[in-house]
């Protein structure tokens, strides 16, 4: 009859993935002709606890070319986006949150702009996509059988003996080379 034991490790007690499409504006300097393009650089996340779900903190710049003055002039709107989205994360039965847990979020689809349009006229608007996955990791329990009676260690013997050795000894020429 096997016997059991309880091992406490670490292991993933929850994980989830959210898609998220926000529409933010831009203020241009000049009254934009044309949208020549649009990039999402710098993007930086954090995850936190924030009671019974999960907060991820972070912040992305964004590029937007545009021309103006009749489409004869060029330049580039700079912004930085911050954001701060929830995830109601399930959490595996028999896991507990208040403990010593850590938040590991990666980005699944760094963010991207999907849509730009000039909204009147020195505001742009544009939608920004990205999916984030959390994953939780905290402390857990795992039963595992063990045996309580362990076969015995096999002395390994070497198919060469002593008196074997010394022959090959002698039998070396050591001027050989």
């Amino acid at each position: 009859m096997a016997a059991y034991k309880e091992i406490v490790t670490k292991a993933v007690v929850g994980k989830g993935k959210k898609h998220f499409k926000n529409t933010y504006t831009a203020t241009a300097e000049h009254e934009p002709t044309t949208i020549l393009g649009c990039w999402v650089i710098n993007h930086q996340f954090k995850g936190y606890k924030a009671g019974d779900k999960i907060g991820v903190n972070g912040s992305f710049d964004i590029n937007i070319w545009y021309s103006y003055d009749n489409d004869s002039k060029t330049t580039v709107i700079n912004q930085k986006i911050d954001y701060n989205d929830l995830f109601n994360v399930r959490i595996k039965e028999n896991a507990d949150l208040s403990g010593d847990t850590d938040i590991i979020v990666r980005s699944l689809k760094q963010p991207t702009c999907s849509e730009v349009n000039i909204k009147d006229s020195n505001t742009i608007s544009f939608n920004i996509e990205k999916e984030l996955g959390v994953e939780i990791v905290g402390e857990t329990k795992v039963k595992i059988a063990i045996e309580e009676d362990e076969d015995p260690w096999e002395e390994i013997v070497d198919d060469v003996d002593e008196e074997t050795l010394k022959e090959i000894d002698e039998k070396v020429d050591e001027n050989y080379i």
